[in-house]
């Protein structure tokens, strides 16, 4: 679907490029022992390195370098052999050394590509320009005394890869859905746990727009340290329409940094942008080139995991899952997990059915993410023999998940505590029977004069009854009987 935004006079076309910054999957920082532990108390996990203290140099961490060419081989990306890290040189308060270390004339990782699924199911491939390695700098903590802004260096080294982009979407869904992707195949491959939440993945969006059938890009406003695929898209859709409310009144973009503000819904004004001529780079004279050799890359290509693409594949091919549900169970590596645990010793329809619309709708509704979820895959498997084994219906079943999603007690818990067994005696139901006929005979009449649609009036009062726990198989052929006699 194209999206276009239309001015007073002109059709405008939106052209988006962005800048992802994963954390690396490591116990230890890109050039330094240190932790990278989440939550530590502040200025914890900080080494004379990462503190910049006169004479440290920094020593690279080999699990990084590792980390990043299982990423670009993740991607299709050309894996460069020998790649050079370079000073970016500015002054901020968290960054201790005055520069930061990364790579831009020779970077670790080449240009790759990457397949998203548009809205209307069709596919589009989004080209990646390269990926490199960089350290992330502290945290400015303005909060926590009235006059003075503190610095925490707990952050400052952690090892960074930036997945840039090329201007290949065209719209906010477009972003969002690579962004998703690119999220999909780090956590796949285990070189990044992708925590939005935590700042582990973070989004700057490069925004431009441009009249229909113009071939020149606009000037670009970059959006920085988007945390959610909902943000991404709403500021990519704000932005967009600014920049066509400037040109239409005569106004021209001006290239800069923007931050979005998530309870407002708009972007404002952080800096102009710099160009790299700015940082002032030059190759980092404490670090030699890093050079690769073809076996190295080969003996970790042999090592990828089977990616989410070719996983959604196989569940649509092996268990006929619909592509948007297959789609769902492959977009996080936990979500397939949870589910091929499931499909140990159910149907994968069923599976599908109790794991996306039952579980993941009472998810939804209570705003709970799946690393919060209670219900472990071996309770829900639980549930499901419950419902195999005939001692709950469905119908009860739904109840006893209520239950399990609240507390995280198992199914058979639930059911012994709530008394949710299926009634599968055969005179309890007899009985039941009997008494819902007695109570109403004019209906019985009618229903043996050939008024055969009120058959479900008498199941549903049965069923009633019973409090939904009467077996409704044995319900459906002792009532026939009952009714034909």
């Amino acid at each position: 679907m194209t999206y276009h935004i239309n001015g007073k006079n002109n059709i405008y076309e939106l052209v988006v490029g962005c800048e992802i910054h994963a954390q690396v999957a490591s116990e230890s920082k890109l050039f330094s022992r240190a932790a990278t532990e989440f939550g530590a108390p502040q200025n914890s996990q900080v080494s004379l390195v990462d503190a910049a203290m006169p004479g440290m140099l920094p020593t690279l961490n080999e699990e990084c370098v590792r980390q990043a060419v299982k990423t670009g081989l993740g991607i299709n990306a050309q894996i460069n052999l020998r790649s050079i890290f370079d000073r970016k040189n500015y002054f901020y308060p968290d960054l201790p050394q005055g520069y930061q270390i990364s790579q831009l004339f020779f970077p670790i990782v080449g240009e790759g590509e990457v397949e998203i699924t548009l809205e209307n199911g069709s596919k589009k491939t989004i080209h990646v320009e390269r990926i490199h390695l960089e350290q992330d700098a502290g945290k400015s903590i303005h909060d926590q005394h009235p006059t003075a802004t503190l610095i925490d260096l707990n952050r400052s080294g952690i090892a960074l890869m930036e997945i840039v982009s090329k201007p290949d979407m065209r719209s906010p869904f477009e972003a969002a859905e690579y962004v998703k992707t690119i999220r999909g195949i780090l956590r796949a491959l285990g070189t990044s746990d992708g925590d939005m939440e935590k700042g582990n993945l973070r989004c700057d969006a490069n925004v431009s727009v441009r009249k229909v059938g113009e071939e020149k890009l606009g000037t670009r406003c970059e959006i920085k340290n988007l945390n959610s695929m909902r943000n991404i898209a709403r500021a990519i859709e704000f932005e967009a329409a600014r920049q066509v409310e400037i040109l239409e009144n005569g106004g021209k973009i001006d290239q800069e940094t923007r931050l979005f503000d998530a309870i407002n819904g708009d972007t404002r004004t952080m800096r102009s942008k710099e160009d790299a001529m700015d940082y002032r780079y030059f190759p980092d004279p404490d670090l030699p080139p890093l050079v690769l050799t073809p076996e190295y890359v080969e003996e970790i290509r042999k090592s990828l995991p089977e990616l989410p693409s070719a996983k959604k594949e196989r569940y649509i091919k092996e268990f006929g899952i619909p592509e948007y549900d297959a789609g769902v169970l492959t977009a996080d590596t936990e979500i397939s997990f949870y589910f091929e645990k499931l499909i140990t010793k159910h149907e994968p329809k069923i599976c599908v059915t109790w794991l996306t619309v039952e579980l993941f709708g009472r998810m939804n509704k209570a705003g709970i993410n799946f690393e919060n979820l209670k219900i472990s895959a071996e309770n829900l498997v639980e549930l499901l023999d419950l419902i195999k084994s005939g001692e709950i219906s469905g119908k009860i079943a739904k109840d006893v998940l209520d239950e399990m999603f609240e507390s995280g007690a198992s199914a058979t818990k639930v059911v012994e505590l709530k008394g949710f067994k299926q009634v599968s005696d055969t005179s309890a139901i007899e009985k039941i029977i009997d008494e819902v006929m007695a109570k109403n005979e004019n209906f019985v009449a009618d229903y043996r004069l050939g008024k055969d649609k009120l058959f479900g009036f008498f199941v549903g009062q049965v069923m009633k009854e019973s409090k939904g726990q009467a077996n409704p198989v044995m319900v459906n052929d002792l009532l026939k009987k009952k009714l034909a006699a």
